[in-house]
């Protein structure tokens, strides 16, 4: 039943996302087509429960970054850099789906 939602996350990245620098602990930076946001966005907790992310937020395909950890970088090119706080897979089966991460602003 994943065959429709497949290619979904990467369709929605290209039109709603722009590129993102993302940097996992002790690996190299690479560039992620991916959506970041700074205001509020709505999403589903592990029950799916809609909630509120008034975090700044980050979704992403979870094939694009499977060793995702919290504590990572996110520099989305606008002058301040951010870390991983906490990491919220979505409802989707598809194994591109989104995970939408809480993010962190990092201090100069």
């Amino acid at each position: 039943m994943t065959g429709i939602f497949e290619g979904m996350a990467g369709v929605l990245a290209d039109v709603l996302g722009g590129p993102v620098l993302y940097t996992p602990k002790g690996g190299a930076p690479r560039e992620i087509r991916s959506i970041f946001r700074t205001e509020p966005i709505e999403a589903e907790d592990q029950d799916g429960h809609p909630i509120v992310i008034i975090a700044p937020s980050w979704r992403v395909g979870r094939n694009l970054v499977p060793e995702l950890a919290r504590g990572d970088r996110i520099d989305p090119q606008t002058g301040t850099l951010y870390t991983v706080e906490l990491i919220r897979p979505s409802g989707s089966p598809a194994g591109d789906a989104f995970v939408i991460c809480e993010l962190r602003k990092v201090q100069p």
